[in-house]
């Protein structure tokens, strides 16, 4: 069992930055392909981004490559998202996710999932 905790969510204006974490539970984090995803308000919930088990692929969804980047410390059992040059419309929840299978599956796949944290941006 993988249990996921996110934390770094909070209020920040637009133009801004924030950083979130996903602590993961068990000695298997290595074999884990990551992601995060967000839901907005009254919206569904969307693939934000993605890393490989040993972090040396990424990928990400259209509305925030080049403002977010996805990186991973296998000691540390902890995904990161670090959001830059935040819009309004990135205000969501955000969750941390996570599979076995590779970072392909990890946008249609993904079997673990943290319970979120709100990321709201001020305009």
């Amino acid at each position: 069992q993988v249990q996921l905790v996110e934390s770094g969510g909070g209020l920040v204006q637009a133009g801004g930055s924030l950083g979130l974490s996903c602590a993961a539970s068990g000695r298997t984090f290595s074999s884990l392909a990551m992601g995060w995803f967000r839901q907005a308000p009254g919206k569904e919930r969307e693939f934000v981004a993605a890393i490989s088990r040993t972090g040396g692929s990424t990928y990400y969804a259209d509305s925030v490559k080049g403002r977010f980047t996805i990186s991973r410390d296998n000691a540390k059992n902890t995904v990161y998202l670090q959001m830059n040059i935040l819009k309004p419309e990135d205000t969501a929840v955000y969750y941390c996710a996570a599979t076995f299978g590779s970072i392909e599956t990890v946008r249609y796949g993904s079997t673990y999932w943290g319970q979120g944290t709100q990321v709201t941006v001020s305009s």
